[in-house]
């Protein structure tokens, strides 16, 4: 059932009421019409394989009076045909009877309705099951042709009536019983997970389904809320898509609390990762250069740096342009020839870079770009001197080492709120106020492993 998967995604009972949503996801028209193409092509499919059953009986037929029946050798759909406005459409079969001669058998005006049940199971995963199932046949009308036709076709209302009968139990009998499953928890890596439980009851309306969604990070097996809440947003009033998927400025920044609370917001920078053809080298020479202490007491040796955010970054929608700001410190050490650390100072760093924002499959990812730097002294081991003598050496660092070591987690990306093995085609993303917003089409397919059964519209009229 296409549209309960929809519901089922967020689906998590009980729900966290009275919290603004840090992600929100939006079914369009556009998409609910393609959620019932996938119905009736999963209907057609299981409807093809009903067979009309043997068929006995008596009637009483004037003049003739009473006629024993018996049908056999039952036809199965040979075609199917479902019109797109109306939902209606004939069944058409043929067979031959054991004397010479065929029949048509025509049924029309079946409509199938289904009760759900939206439940979490022990790992607290919503499912969608069917609880109830009703199938009415409006007619079924058998014509004979060619043999003893005239004869057969004097008592055909009373095998209609059976064979309606017969085919409204087994199309009874063809509903799936779960539909969808979906995780509210998506593992990122070793530190994070992100959760995507409802927040609120579905807002559904004549030409949309939107939903709220939690969209926060948690650090694995250590949950703490962060300093912050999610603030309100509104979705925008496009349709072009299928679906509309918002992530707000909140998720974003949950993440990096959970990432620096983890500290994993940190990196050991040694010579060995700064780019071969840079003139600048991490050696007590090269910052002997600017601080003439440092060549003194601590000549002929190579220098590590701990580069780490000293408060949570913060990230910033606005149109057009997501900005990161980061707080931290940069410690130099100069590595003794027994590998123990020499401290020579600490800087304390303030940064902003501007982020490129991309979805890659069903993750969305990043690209930042260094804008500018601020450093300040902290703690000096080897005396005064100039920090700013040093920019030209830890704009390097940053540049050449730092930031392309984040773009390579950022380009992992963070897993979007999903239903099974979705694909997305003709996908865009937009950075707006406070939130990102990515607009897609989407594709279930026999290639993916998804099922159509898993998608079907109950309620349909054929």
């Amino acid at each position: 059932m296409f549209l309960c998967c929809w519901l089922a995604l967020g689906a998590l009972i009980p729900l966290t009421l009275a919290t603004d949503p840090g992600v929100k996801v939006k079914l369009t028209a556009k998409g609910l019409e393609y959620g019932r193409q996938l119905g009736m092509a999963a209907i057609q499919k299981k409807l093809k394989t009903i067979r009309v059953p043997d068929i006995s009986g008596k009637a009483s037929v004037s003049p003739i009076g009473t006629v024993q029946y018996s049908l056999t050798n039952g036809c199965g759909i040979a075609n199917f045909h479902c019109s797109s406005g109306s939902r209606d459409g004939p069944f058409s079969c043929h067979v031959l009877p054991k004397d010479s001669g065929s029949f048509d058998l025509n049924v029309s005006d079946l409509t199938v309705g289904a009760s759900i049940a939206i439940k979490s199971d022990e790992t607290g995963r919503p499912t969608v099951n069917s609880v109830g199932c009703e199938a009415t046949v409006g007619s079924a009308s058998i014509h004979f042709h060619g043999g003893a036709s005239w004869l057969y076709n004097l008592f055909k209302d009373f095998i209609d009536k059976a064979i309606r009968d017969a085919l409204q139990n087994q199309v009874r009998g063809k509903q799936p019983h779960t539909f969808c499953l979906t995780a509210v928890l998506a593992k990122v890596d070793q530190y994070a997970e992100i959760e995507y439980s409802m927040v609120s009851s579905p807002a559904v309306t004549t030409s949309s389904i939107e939903l709220g969604l939690k969209g926060e990070f948690y650090n694995i097996g250590k949950r703490q809320e962060p300093p912050f809440s999610a603030a309100a947003f509104d979705l925008p009033p496009q349709t072009d898509n299928m679906l509309y998927v918002g992530l707000s400025a909140f998720t974003a920044n949950s993440a990096a609390f959970v990432y620096s609370t983890a500290g994993a917001l940190s990196l050991y920078v040694t010579d060995d990762m700064v780019p071969r053809a840079s003139p600048i080298r991490l050696n007590t020479r090269t910052f002997g250069a600017f601080i003439p202490q440092i060549a003194e007491r601590f000549p002929g040796l190579m220098v590590k740096l701990l580069v780490k955010t000293s408060e949570t970054p913060v990230v910033t929608f606005e149109p057009n342009n997501t900005t990161v700001q980061a707080t931290g410190t940069v410690t130099a050490y100069a590595i003794q020839p027994n590998a123990t650390l020499s401290p020579l100072f600490v800087l304390n760093l303030e940064s902003s870079a501007s982020a490129r924002l991309f979805v890659n499959v069903m993750r969305v990812a990043g690209n930042v770009t260094l804008n500018k730097m601020d450093l300040t002294l902290g703690t000096s081991y080897v005396g005064e001197f100039k920090v700013t003598a040093l920019n030209s050496v830890f704009q390097m660092v940053l540049k050449s080492v730092v930031v392309p070591q984040l773009n390579v987690q950022l380009a992992k990306g963070y897993p979007l709120p999903t239903i099974g093995k979705m694909t997305l085609v003709n996908t865009k993303l937009q950075v707006l106020k406070g939130y990102m917003l990515i607009g897609t089409d989407v594709q279930f397919n026999s290639t993916h492993g998804a099922s159509q059964d898993s998608f079907l519209p109950w309620g349909t009229t054929l």
